[in-house]
């Protein structure tokens, strides 16, 4: 653990490093598009975009998968917009058929909201394909990618903002977070949105940060955050955004390929629709999450409740710095042994063996 000596008084971020770690960011993702930093973490960062985008008269499609589906959805609605809410199965993703039938089903769209994908429940949600469904209609494109972020491929500027959290597939800073906002999304924004002086105004961002020259950042920025941030980022550059990707694609297929040979059921069958952070597990008949979930932490083993199906799933997570060979075997061991002392037979030798294929 770090001692309270290397956390207290960090020294100031420099005013001209914050334009160049947004540079450098949008060189690793691949985007000529605007990043802008939100100072604090990534919820924040998607309320901020709902209520930049929004006005009276602006129809929004929001597709909710999760909770932060639903909390999107209240933060459009109280920014003004008319908002269709289109919602999958409880811990399920959404299909691409279901989107075009509620985009058919609407004379006119501004905004098309969605999450790609939710370490909650597992599940990843299409992108390319509701992307293109939404610009056949004429609408934006918002997507929250902070849970697929340097764990899925992602094409940037196919989508016009994209909310990003560094805390999971960077194995960053939660403190926080970025926005890559297209030119159309800030012509749109222009328009509308919450009045400076704001947190929630990324219109105040671009005016009082890009507009200025993007030296310091308005307010009193947290320099540990910025400093993490720099590491992040620094540490992603020296690895590659292909590569981490990568190594995310490998410790989700060799984590889900042990949990089957273990002999547990997956919630996401379909590892297309599976997230690369994290798999969901159905809790075995006869144990309980709450058990499980306690007995693992005390093991140290990266195991949650998930989300929408409370009590029905656990989650294991293979993300960040675990998503590797020792992080995903450590990750099957420990929570196979768990069950095993809960009264739960599972092969972990087998589960192992399949981990290792990949």
């Amino acid at each position: 653990m770090l001692g309270w000596t290397a956390l207290l008084d960090p020294p100031e971020f420099p005013a001209q490093g914050y334009g160049a770690l947004a540079d450098r960011t949008a060189r690793l993702l691949g985007t000529r598009s605007d990043i802008v930093f939100v100072q604090a973490e990534a919820v924040l960062a998607l309320e901020a975009v709902a209520s930049s985008l929004c006005r009276p008269g602006v129809v929004a499609l929001n597709v909710v998968t999760s909770g932060y589906g639903v909390a999107v959805g209240a933060w459009l609605r109280s920014a003004g917009a008319t908002v269709h809410d289109l919602a999958s199965e409880p811990g399920r993703p959404i299909g691409e058929a279901a989107v075009a039938q509620a985009l058919a089903a609407l004379p006119r769209v501004d905004l098309v909201v969605w999450t790609h994908g939710e370490t909650s429940t597992g599940v990843v949600n299409p992108l390319v394909g509701i992307a293109e469904l939404a610009r056949s209609k004429g609408a934006l494109t918002i997507v929250d990618a902070v849970a697929s972020v340097a764990a899925h491929k992602i094409d940037f500027d196919a989508i016009d903002v994209v909310v990003l959290g560094p805390q999971k597939g960077l194995a960053g800073p939660a403190g926080v977070s970025l926005v890559v906002c297209s030119e159309p999304a800030w012509a749109h924004m222009a328009t509308c949105g919450v009045a400076d002086p704001s947190l929630l105004s990324l219109r105040g961002i671009k005016r009082n940060w890009i507009d200025q020259g993007r030296g310091a950042l308005p307010g009193t920025p947290p320099a540990l955050e910025f400093w993490a941030l720099d590491a992040a980022i620094a540490r992603a550059e020296a690895e590659g955004l292909d590569r981490i990707v990568a190594r995310h694609t490998r410790a989700a297929r060799a984590t889900r390929a042990g949990l089957r040979a273990m002999g547990v059921t997956l919630w996401i069958e379909d590892d297309d629709c599976a997230s690369h952070l994290a798999t969901s597990i159905v809790v075995p008949a006869g144990l309980d999450a709450d058990t499980i979930v306690g007995a693992c932490q005390k093991r140290h083993v990266r195991l949650n409740q998930a989300g929408g199906v409370r009590g029905q799933l656990v989650r294991l997570d293979h993300m960040g710095l675990a998503a590797c060979d020792e992080g995903v075997i450590a990750g099957l061991v420990g929570f196979g042994r768990v069950l095993r002392e809960l009264g739960c037979f599972v092969d972990i030798g087998k589960a192992v063996e399949e981990a290792l294929l990949f």
